[in-house]
């Protein structure tokens, strides 16, 4: 069975058993930084580890390990490494809120060559392989190219409070060039959403290695434009662990959005 299809199995597997039965039911703790755990997302990164190593043998990081555990795995596995976010959007997930999703992708040398993000409710499993395209339950991703021509009636997925410049969120806020703002709390299907063609452009000023691993991948592959707020290239730098992103569908459109948002810092 092929790769990519072994992967989506497992994980719809882990959901049924190991998330969704625990949905408004699951123990809840609060981590060093200030994020929510939940005994689901132990349970369901644990089985998703155990599994995706027998699709292929490698190491495995995933977001509720420690920060120590997680960058010796960054830095002694550039030759492959798996990396799990095992519900993103946990919040939104103790409080019932129906927009979570389960995260894999399989990294290389810094690079993601395999990205699979799964939203339940919506039953929606979007997946990549690097050079391979893009794809929502087997149709070929971007759904459509929609009429937005211009940054003015774009809609934008925006995360402010990561944005490290005061000046970039107080201007994003007050003065944005989009017709509308959506920060809807899981980035993983943030850039699922950018590469249906749901959004129109993203942005947000730091996202740790499960928030864009397999996101990334699915929006380039889907024809997306990716940058950061340090660089023009988004897979290069030494922002690998964490990485700002600045993104959009149609190249016209990118072009205008990095440009005001650059001059906007």
């Amino acid at each position: 069975m092929e790769i990519l299809q072994r992967i989506q199995d497992l994980i719809r597997q882990v959901t049924a058993e190991e998330i969704m039965p625990r949905f408004l039911r699951a123990r809840v703790n609060v981590k060093n930084d200030g994020t929510l755990m939940t005994e689901a997302d132990l349970a369901a990164q644990q089985v998703l580890i155990i599994g995706l190593q027998k699709i292929i043998a490698a190491p495995a990081l995933g977001e509720e390990m420690s920060s120590d555990e997680q960058r010796k795995l960054w830095q002694h596995n550039p030759n492959g490494l798996w990396i799990i976010d095992p519900i993103d959007g946990t919040t939104n997930f103790v409080n019932g809120i129906p927009h979570f999703a389960v995260s894999v992708a399989f990294i290389k040398n810094g690079q993601s060559e395999i990205g699979v993000t799964f939203d339940p409710f919506c039953d929606e499993m979007f997946y990549a392989k690097k050079g391979g395209g893009a794809f929502l339950n087997q149709t070929a991703l971007p759904l459509r190219r929609n009429a937005c021509h211009s940054l003015r009636e774009a809609v934008a997925a925006v995360e402010v409070k990561y944005l490290r410049s005061g000046t970039l969120a107080n201007r994003i806020q007050n003065l944005s060039p989009c017709r509308s703002q959506r920060n809807m709390g899981c980035s993983t299907l943030d850039w699922c959403y950018l590469a249906a063609g749901r959004f129109d452009v993203f942005l947000h000023g730091g996202q740790k290695l499960w928030d864009y691993a397999a996101g990334a991948l699915i929006a380039s592959e889907a024809g997306g434009q990716l940058a950061t707020l340090e660089g023009d290239e988004f897979w290069s730098g030494k922002h690998t662990f964490k990485r700002s992103v600045i993104a959009a569908t149609e190249p016209a459109i990118f072009n205008a959005w990095l440009k005001w948002v650059r001059a906007n810092q």
